[in-house]
Protein backbone atom coordinates (compact mmCIF):
# COMPACT_ATOMS: atom_id res chain seq x y z
CA UNK A 1 0.00 0.00 0.00
CA UNK A 2 2.76 2.33 0.88
CA UNK A 3 4.18 2.08 -2.62
CA UNK A 4 1.26 2.95 -4.43
CA UNK A 5 0.52 5.93 -2.31
CA UNK A 6 4.24 6.53 -3.23
CA UNK A 7 3.82 6.58 -6.74
CA UNK A 8 0.14 8.78 -6.72
CA UNK A 9 2.55 10.98 -4.78
CA UNK A 10 5.42 11.51 -6.93
CA UNK A 11 2.68 11.46 -9.74
CA UNK A 12 1.23 14.41 -8.10
CA UNK A 13 4.14 16.24 -7.46
CA UNK A 14 4.97 15.51 -11.40
CA UNK A 15 1.56 16.76 -12.46
CA UNK A 16 1.67 19.64 -10.63
CA UNK A 17 5.54 20.57 -11.76
CA UNK A 18 4.11 20.39 -15.68
CA UNK A 19 1.46 22.67 -14.69
CA UNK A 20 3.72 25.62 -13.25
CA UNK A 21 5.50 24.86 -16.68
CA UNK A 22 2.94 25.57 -18.77
CA UNK A 23 1.58 28.23 -16.64
CA UNK A 24 5.10 30.09 -17.11
CA UNK A 25 5.19 29.45 -20.83
CA UNK A 26 1.71 31.24 -20.71
CA UNK A 27 2.68 34.13 -18.79
CA UNK A 28 5.43 34.39 -21.21
CA UNK A 29 3.52 34.17 -24.05
CA UNK A 30 0.79 36.48 -23.38
CA UNK A 31 2.69 39.74 -24.53
CA UNK A 32 0.90 39.02 -28.38
CA UNK A 33 -1.42 40.87 -30.43
CA UNK A 34 -4.42 38.92 -32.86
CA UNK A 35 -6.39 40.75 -35.67
CA UNK A 36 -10.00 41.58 -34.85
CA UNK A 37 -12.70 42.60 -36.50
CA UNK A 38 -12.98 44.88 -39.90
CA UNK A 39 -15.44 44.05 -42.86
CA UNK A 40 -14.60 43.20 -46.41
CA UNK A 41 -17.97 44.31 -47.34
CA UNK A 42 -17.72 47.46 -45.57
CA UNK A 43 -14.37 48.20 -46.63
CA UNK A 44 -12.52 48.40 -43.18
CA UNK A 45 -9.38 46.69 -41.90
CA UNK A 46 -9.17 44.71 -38.60
CA UNK A 47 -7.77 45.97 -35.41
CA UNK A 48 -5.41 44.22 -32.92
CA UNK A 49 -6.30 43.34 -29.67
CA UNK A 50 -4.11 41.78 -26.71
CA UNK A 51 -4.01 38.61 -24.71
CA UNK A 52 -6.48 39.81 -22.36
CA UNK A 53 -8.83 41.14 -24.92
CA UNK A 54 -8.17 44.78 -24.60
CA UNK A 55 -7.91 46.72 -28.08
CA UNK A 56 -4.52 48.12 -28.43
CA UNK A 57 -5.02 49.06 -32.02
CA UNK A 58 -8.69 50.04 -33.24
CA UNK A 59 -10.44 48.58 -36.09
CA UNK A 60 -9.92 50.53 -39.30
CA UNK A 61 -6.83 52.52 -37.59
CA UNK A 62 -4.90 51.28 -40.83
CA UNK A 63 -5.79 50.67 -44.18
CA UNK A 64 -4.90 46.83 -44.36
CA UNK A 65 -3.13 44.04 -41.75
CA UNK A 66 -0.62 42.11 -43.39
CA UNK A 67 -0.42 39.65 -39.64
CA UNK A 68 -2.59 37.95 -38.08
CA UNK A 69 -0.93 37.21 -34.78
CA UNK A 70 2.04 39.61 -33.34
CA UNK A 71 4.49 38.21 -31.41
CA UNK A 72 7.18 40.47 -31.71
CA UNK A 73 6.69 42.66 -35.00
CA UNK A 74 3.89 42.79 -37.56
CA UNK A 75 2.90 44.82 -40.56
CA UNK A 76 0.08 47.23 -41.64
CA UNK A 77 -0.67 49.42 -44.71
CA UNK A 78 -1.53 53.33 -43.56
CA UNK A 79 -4.91 54.68 -45.49
CA UNK A 80 -1.89 56.73 -47.41
CA UNK A 81 -0.57 53.38 -48.85
CA UNK A 82 2.72 53.80 -46.57
CA UNK A 83 4.39 50.43 -44.84
CA UNK A 84 4.83 50.10 -41.68
CA UNK A 85 6.20 47.83 -39.19
CA UNK A 86 3.99 48.01 -35.45
CA UNK A 87 5.53 46.11 -31.86
CA UNK A 88 2.76 44.17 -29.90
CA UNK A 89 1.76 47.39 -27.97
CA UNK A 90 1.05 48.89 -31.52
CA UNK A 91 3.86 51.53 -31.62
CA UNK A 92 5.10 52.26 -34.93
CA UNK A 93 8.62 50.68 -35.15
CA UNK A 94 9.31 52.10 -38.51
CA UNK A 95 8.45 52.23 -42.33
CA UNK A 96 8.88 49.30 -44.06
CA UNK A 97 10.18 50.11 -47.78
CA UNK A 98 7.26 49.16 -50.53
CA UNK A 99 8.32 46.98 -53.73
CA UNK A 100 5.85 45.16 -55.86
CA UNK A 101 2.60 46.85 -54.86
CA UNK A 102 2.98 45.39 -50.96
CA UNK A 103 5.40 45.95 -48.02
CA UNK A 104 9.57 44.99 -49.05
CA UNK A 105 10.11 41.32 -48.68
CA UNK A 106 12.55 39.33 -46.15
CA UNK A 107 15.44 38.00 -47.62
CA UNK A 108 18.24 36.63 -45.80
CA UNK A 109 16.68 37.70 -42.88
CA UNK A 110 16.59 41.31 -43.77
CA UNK A 111 13.88 43.47 -45.09
CA UNK A 112 14.60 47.45 -46.39
CA UNK A 113 12.91 49.90 -44.24
CA UNK A 114 13.53 53.43 -45.20
CA UNK A 115 13.17 56.62 -43.11
CA UNK A 116 13.66 60.53 -44.64
CA UNK A 117 14.11 58.76 -48.14
CA UNK A 118 16.98 57.07 -46.87
CA UNK A 119 17.30 52.71 -46.59
CA UNK A 120 18.42 50.92 -44.06
CA UNK A 121 17.55 47.08 -43.16
CA UNK A 122 15.38 45.49 -40.27
CA UNK A 123 15.14 41.83 -38.92
CA UNK A 124 11.51 40.62 -38.30
CA UNK A 125 11.74 40.87 -34.54
CA UNK A 126 11.62 44.58 -35.69
CA UNK A 127 15.03 45.22 -34.86
CA UNK A 128 16.74 48.15 -37.24
CA UNK A 129 19.66 46.03 -37.85
CA UNK A 130 21.49 49.23 -40.34
CA UNK A 131 20.27 52.21 -40.39
CA UNK A 132 18.64 53.94 -42.68
CA UNK A 133 21.38 55.50 -44.75
CA UNK A 134 21.56 54.56 -48.04
CA UNK A 135 19.61 56.36 -51.78
CA UNK A 136 19.30 52.96 -53.08
CA UNK A 137 19.58 49.38 -51.88
CA UNK A 138 18.59 46.39 -53.08
CA UNK A 139 17.29 43.08 -51.17
CA UNK A 140 20.48 40.71 -49.66
CA UNK A 141 21.86 37.66 -51.28
CA UNK A 142 24.54 35.56 -50.30
CA UNK A 143 24.90 37.74 -47.56
CA UNK A 144 26.03 40.89 -49.25
CA UNK A 145 23.25 44.00 -50.37
CA UNK A 146 24.22 46.34 -53.35
CA UNK A 147 24.27 49.60 -51.89
CA UNK A 148 24.43 53.76 -53.66
CA UNK A 149 24.94 56.55 -51.17
CA UNK A 150 24.01 58.61 -54.46
CA UNK A 151 21.50 57.69 -56.98
CA UNK A 152 18.75 58.75 -59.62
CA UNK A 153 15.58 56.41 -60.16
CA UNK A 154 14.56 56.32 -64.14
CA UNK A 155 10.80 56.03 -65.39
CA UNK A 156 10.19 54.11 -68.22
CA UNK A 157 7.02 54.25 -70.45
CA UNK A 158 5.63 50.83 -68.99
CA UNK A 159 5.51 52.38 -65.61
CA UNK A 160 8.44 50.38 -64.37
CA UNK A 161 11.12 52.11 -62.28
CA UNK A 162 14.93 50.95 -62.48
CA UNK A 163 17.75 52.64 -60.33
CA UNK A 164 21.51 54.28 -61.27
CA UNK A 165 24.15 55.12 -59.95
CA UNK A 166 27.98 55.26 -60.75
CA UNK A 167 28.62 54.93 -56.98
CA UNK A 168 27.28 51.05 -56.01
CA UNK A 169 28.71 49.03 -53.27
CA UNK A 170 27.92 45.89 -51.36
CA UNK A 171 27.55 46.09 -47.46
CA UNK A 172 27.06 42.49 -45.50
CA UNK A 173 24.29 41.89 -43.18
CA UNK A 174 26.07 44.12 -40.14
CA UNK A 175 26.24 47.33 -42.70
CA UNK A 176 30.36 46.70 -43.22
CA UNK A 177 31.36 47.41 -46.70
CA UNK A 178 33.03 44.00 -48.90
CA UNK A 179 34.13 43.39 -51.67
Amino acid sequence: MQYFNNLIMRKTIFLAAIATLFACNASEKSDYLVKYGGSELEGTAPGYKNSKGEIVVEEAKYGYCFTDTITKMGIVRTHEASYLGIDVKGNILFEIYPFDNGPDYEQEGLFRIQKDGKIGYANMDGEIIIQPQFACAFPFEDGKAKVALACEEVFDEDEYTTVHSDEWFYINTKGDKVE
